[in-house]
C-alpha cells in the first residue's frame, strides 16, 4: 500500500465522541439547535430506536460531536446551564 487512504479509514476530523445522552427528545433538539448556531456540527445516534421500543422512551438518543468540538461543546452545555435542567427534572435526563 502506498499509504493512501481506503474506503471506511478513519481521517483526521472522522472521530466522534458523545457529548450527552439523554430520553427527552425536546432538551436533545434543544442542544442541538444551541450547539449549530455556535457552529458546531452534531449527530443524534439512536433517534429511530422507539419504533424497536414500542415508543416508551426507554432508551437514549447520544449527542455525538466532533472530537475536536468536544470541550467547546461541553463548555457550550454548561453555560446554558445544563445542570439546572438536570436539576429540575429530578437529577435525569
Amino acid at each position: 500500500m502506498s499509504g493512501e487512504a481506503m474506503p471506511g479509514d478513519a481521517m483526521p476530523g472522522d472521530v466522534m465522541k458523545e457529548l450527552i445522552r439523554s430520553n427527552d427528545m425536546v432538551l436533545m433538539s434543544f442542544l442541538e439547535h444551541c450547539l449549530n448556531e455556535e457552529g458546531i456540527e452534531c449527530l443524534v445516534l439512536d433517534g429511530h430506536m422507539s419504533v424497536l421500543e414500542g415508543s416508551l422512551g426507554v432508551l437514549p438518543r447520544r449527542m455525538m460531536v466532533d472530537d475536536d468540538d468536544h470541550e467547546r461543546a461541553a463548555d457550550i452545555l454548561a453555560d446554558i446551564r445544563l445542570d439546572d435542567i438536570r436539576r429540575e427534572k429530578g437529577g435525569e435526563l
